[in-house]
């Protein structure tokens, strides 16, 4: 019996897709320039920056201060070149690089006025968050004064104004975290300024209510007193206290008579609404009326007028002219 040689088989082999691995995005961080100014401030705010892109991206000791070195220009480019000349700066180390930098540029004269704005500072006429920058900024260069969460947070709260330091401190559970101090004081400014915009809308209403008043008060002066005879109010004499010349004058303690303003040929005897309209003059007025002659108004004479009457002058009141019965009528004031 022939046997069939055996053979190996070999599976075929199965072909292996490797891993499809995305290549991670480079993240270059744009790293600031510093020139080198003398503000403290401005000095802390670069180193700050500089250190965080430093730690970004993994640098040794030895790296950072190469990278943060090629980031210097101008003066801070000379002054760099001054320290290689007087150390070997390969072997430096990041806080050794630090040293240096403030040492430059945080001036002790500098430091020393920074540290008194930040002794007396105080909320004014900033905001909430613009006095908090200011704090956070000047507290970075005196650390010594804010050892503490708690010590920072008393003098942040002796820096707010007292409206909104009372505010913030009211309660039974005062802030112990400047997080929440600061939260506290900018709702405390929110209902501060929000009651302050109230008032200011309802004392602007009264003004505009005391504008108006005063415009329609003229005018309703001037339609409560008599007008004389040219259709304009009388004066303030006259409204006060009426016309002496009139016989209705009004002082204090008298009473007032009403007698006509209007003077008629009988002075201030009689009312002239009483007698008949005269055909003649148009006007109402006892006896016979004088209009075109020659004779006195008052005491119908001759020779003279009424306003040189020895009766009106003696204070008298002078007879009627005779009355006529077909001119019922009075003479025109000719005074």
């Amino acid at each position: 019996m022939n046997q069939r040689p055996q053979v190996n088989e070999v599976p075929p082999s199965v072909h292996q897709v490797p891993p499809v691995v995305h290549p991670v995005p480079e993240v270059q961080p744009e790293a600031p320039e510093f020139e080198g100014p003398t503000d403290p401030i401005a000095a802390d705010n670069w180193l700050i920056d500089i250190q965080v892109i430093l730690d970004f991206m993994r640098l040794t000791e030895q790296e950072k201060v190469l990278c943060a070195s090629f980031t210097l220009k101008k003066d801070a480019r000379y002054w760099w070149m001054t320290v290689q000349m007087r150390r070997d700066v390969t072997t430096m180390n990041w806080q050794d690089f630090v040293t240096e930098f403030r040492t430059m540029y945080y001036n002790r004269e500098v430091l020393a006025a920074q540290q008194d704005e930040f002794t007396n500072l105080k909320q004014g006429s900033m905001t909430v968050m613009e006095a908090v920058k200011k704090f956070e900024q000047l507290a970075r260069l005196c650390p010594e004064l804010v050892p503490n969460e708690t010590e920072k947070v008393r003098r942040m709260m002796k820096m707010f104004r007292t409206d909104i330091s009372k505010q913030v401190s009211a309660g039974s559970s005062p802030p112990t975290l400047v997080s929440n101090c600061v939260s506290r004081a900018i709702r405390a400014e929110y209902w501060i300024n929000h009651d302050k915009e109230a008032r200011a809308q309802i004392f602007k209403a009264r003004k505009e209510e005391k504008a108006v008043v005063k415009q329609i008060q003229p005018h309703q002066n001037a339609e409560s007193f008599p007008k004389s005879q040219n259709n304009h109010p009388a004066q303030s004499s006259k409204q006060f206290g009426g016309n002496k010349r009139n016989g209705n004058f009004t002082g204090q303690g008298q009473q007032q008579r009403n007698y006509p303003q209007k003077r008629n040929n009988r002075g201030n005897e009689g009312n002239n609404t009483d007698f008949p309209m005269c055909t003649k003059c148009g006007r109402k007025h006892p006896g016979v009326c004088q209009m075109g002659t020659n004779a006195c108004y008052l005491c119908g004479k001759e020779g003279h007028y009424a306003r040189n009457c020895i009766m009106k002058n003696q204070g008298q009141n002078p007879p009627y002219p005779s009355r006529n019965t077909n001119s019922n009528c009075m003479r025109p004031s000719k005074d």
